[in-house]
């Protein structure tokens, strides 16, 4: 059986105001706070950024991070964008920074396994939960969530029927806004994504030398050629999402 790849907490409440460098070949604007801000008016003072990663891979975690942002006093952390748009040592330099500038910060995870077992909807909600406890662990419990995408899957699902899974406990219970392209346009939204990205490359790093055929200090988990052939050659690992089709139905 696979282990449950634990959950890993981090907060912080400095303002890190240390320059950040351009990183090259990003030509995006840079995510600003603007549109966290709009939610003062609803009376929110605690924002919530949430995003997550490596929900497309084969193998590994799925990770949601969150980074709580203070709308009274918040000040712009240079540098920052979505991880996709940065190169690895560019977010491991931002990552501490972002812990520094975020009210509460956390990543949460949940398992191959327990993506086989419940699928991976209900495997984000169950990340985002463990991320959400931690906050709450901090003392900081946000007003309002800023989510990526159009779909909220974050929130505990509808009134459970007498064959369902019981709620889990300590669930996100603040109103949650999606945004499609938050990671892009929103700050808060944006260093979730670098926290939560950082965390999960180096635990693909630390799963590789377990199974270093299958490439996942470069791939993460994806579905690239090194790991497909390492698939085909020796079959899925206890970190591999068995209930995905993994090889178009080759294994």
């Amino acid at each position: 059986m696979s282990a449950v790849i634990p959950v890993t907490t981090a907060t912080a409440t400095a303002t890190a105001t240390a320059p950040a460098r351009q990183t090259a070949g990003v030509r995006s604007k840079a995510p600003t706070l603007r549109h966290e801000r709009t939610f003062k008016a609803q009376g929110a003072r605690y924002l919530a950024g949430v995003d997550e990663v490596g929900r497309g891979a084969l193998a590994g975690p799925v990770s949601v991070g969150i980074a709580v942002v203070d709308l009274h006093t918040q000040k712009p952390l240079a540098g920052v964008r979505d991880s996709k748009l940065l190169g690895p040592s560019e977010r491991e330099r931002l990552e501490p920074l972002v812990r520094r500038w975020s009210v509460a910060s956390a990543v949460g995870h949940a398992s191959a396994r327990e993506i086989d077992a419940m699928g991976i909807i209900a495997a984000l909600r169950l990340a985002g939960t463990r991320a959400w406890q931690d906050i709450l662990a901090a003392g900081v419990s946000p007003d309002v969530v800023l989510l990526d995408g159009s779909h909220n899957w974050l929130s505990p699902a509808g009134q459970p029927s007498l064959f369902d899974e019981p709620p889990l406990d300590f669930a996100c219970t603040a109103p949650v806004h999606t945004k499609i392209k938050a990671d892009m346009l929103c700050l808060s939204v944006a260093a979730a994504s670098v926290i939560a990205k950082v965390e999960r490359d180096e635990q693909m790093r630390g799963l590789h030398s377990e199974y270093p055929d299958f490439g996942w200090d470069i791939n993460k988990g994806y579905a690239t050629a090194i790991h497909r052939d390492a698939l085909r050659a020796a079959g899925a690992t206890p970190y591999h999402r068995v209930s995905w089709n993994l090889l178009g139905g080759e294994l």
